[in-house]
Order: C-alpha cells, then structure tokens, then sequence
C-alpha cells in the first residue's frame, strides 16, 4: 500500500517557476521500488502525461510539452519525487497528480497508486 500527497502548487505568472513535491508513505516494501509519474489535468480535459522516473534515478521520461522545461528527480531517502518546473505557460494550469507505476509508459492505466492533486495556475 502507498500513499501519495502532492504539494507545491500556487498561482504563478508566466514565465515563472515552482516545485511541486509528492512525498509517500509506503508500508511493507521500500519506496524506492516504484516508479512515478507525474500526470496534470485542466477542466474538461482528460489526464495528461507530464514526466516519470525510475525507481532508482536514472531514467527519466517526459512529454514532448515539458521536455526542456520541467525537470524529474528523486530522493528515496525521503521517500518523495520532485517536479521542478521553470518556463510555466498559461496552458500548464491544471491540477497535478503523482502515481507510482511504469515510468515508460504515458498511459494513467499504467499507474496504480494516486495522490489527491495539487493545483497549479498559470497566470498570463
């Protein structure tokens, strides 16, 4: 069983940057274990795929719409993954979502445990 809680959001200008952090509680096995995603959606919009990692570190996957602006990382010995993202547009305001799954796959039915989402509004 793994909990999930986001945060970080707030309301920012373009061009501007935040962090959001989701930070886990993981009974029985290690955190580290799972891959995470981080998935956003806005009003009216189906879930979309914004970036993953792998369970150690390394390997990192990440929607053409973000590449080169947000950034994925990890720390297991807090058990929390990171989104640094820098260059915010308008069209980034949604609610952002954690899930632990395959950090290959941009499809949400590939991740199983979610966080509740943390908002995020990008003012032009």
């Amino acid at each position: 069983q793994v909990q999930l809680v986001e945060s970080g959001g707030g309301l920012v200008q373009a061009g501007g940057s935040l962090r959001l952090s989701c930070a886990a509680s993981v009974s029985r096995r290690s955190f580290s274990i799972y891959g995470v995603g981080w998935f956003r959606q806005a009003p009216g919009n189906v879930r979309e795929f914004v970036a993953a990692i792998s369970w150690s570190g390394p390997y990192t996957n990440y929607a053409d719409s973000t590449k080169g602006r947000f950034t994925i990382s990890r720390d297991n010995a807090k058990n929390t993954v990171y989104l640094q993202m820098n260059s915010l547009k308008p069209e980034d305001t949604a609610v952002y979502y954690c899930a632990t799954g395959n950090f290959r796959s941009s499809w949400s039915s590939d991740y199983s445990y979610w966080g509740q989402g943390t908002q995020v509004t990008v003012s032009s």
